[in-house]
């Protein structure tokens, strides 16, 4: 079983994060992740870079993530 944990260590090491947090039960997750990374970018070109991130894990390990990719300005004034 996928942990959260390593879901968020992935993410890390693909993107340079200012934060990030996951749940999840194992197979579905739930994240936030704070990027300047995001800057200029839709939420679908934020998206691919996390699926990028996690690699194979999206294929093989997780069966759903559902995700807020924030830049660190939109995590300081609250937009969520």
């Amino acid at each position: 079983m996928t942990l959260p944990e390593n879901i968020k260590h992935a993410i890390e090491a693909g993107i340079a994060c200012e934060h990030v947090e996951v749940a999840g039960d194992g197979q579905h997750f739930q994240a936030v992740i704070v990027s300047e990374e995001f800057a200029g970018l839709s939420r679908v070109k934020r998206h691919q870079l996390v699926y990028s991130a996690l690699g194979e894990r999206m294929r093989e390990e997780v069966h759903a993530l559902s995700m807020q990719t924030l830049t660190p300005q939109e995590w300081r004034s609250g937009d969520r």
